[in-house]
């Protein structure tokens, strides 16, 4: 799904639950790691985390749409919009929308890729990045350090 659907099912889900136009973007945000969507309140933009539509499928994503557009459509109407309010909790009820997002699959960590070693003792040292080996020496009997 691309960012183009994305918008136009956030704009048919607004005027199908809501009964209420939503005026702003929706997109998909790649950054987001723990949490479903994000309601910004200054831009009033939408921002949903692709793994919802992957990992979960369109029955989540859409649970996930409907709780970012009840902060919408609340803040907008300034009303209460955070979590904690009633309102909100009422409104998340009537629309049938997701209260909790479910956990994304966390990506494999990956490994250690650099492994370094002191020329003197063989300390070794692992790395995820690269490291300038002039500029260091081992921190144990100050060597000289050689990437292995």
């Amino acid at each position: 799904m691309t960012d183009a659907e994305l918008q136009q099912l956030v704009m048919e889900i607004s005027q199908r639950a809501f009964h209420q136009p939503f005026r702003h973007r929706a997109y998909f945000n790649r950054r987001l790691r723990s949490t479903g969507g994000r309601y910004q309140l200054a831009s009033h933009d939408i921002d949903i985390n692709p793994k919802m539509l992957t990992d979960f499928g369109e029955a989540t994503l859409v649970g996930v749409i409907k709780h970012e557009l009840c902060h919408y459509h609340l803040h907008l109407a300034h009303r209460g919009y955070q979590h904690r309010d009633r309102d909100f909790k009422q409104l998340l009820a009537a629309v049938k929308g997701s209260r909790y997002a479910p956990t994304p699959k966390e990506k494999v960590v990956q490994a250690y890729r650099y492994t370094y070693q002191c020329q003197r003792c063989g300390q070794l040292y692992r790395r995820k990045r690269r490291m300038d080996t002039s500029r260091y020496t081992c921190g144990r009997c100050r060597g000289p350090i050689k990437l292995v």
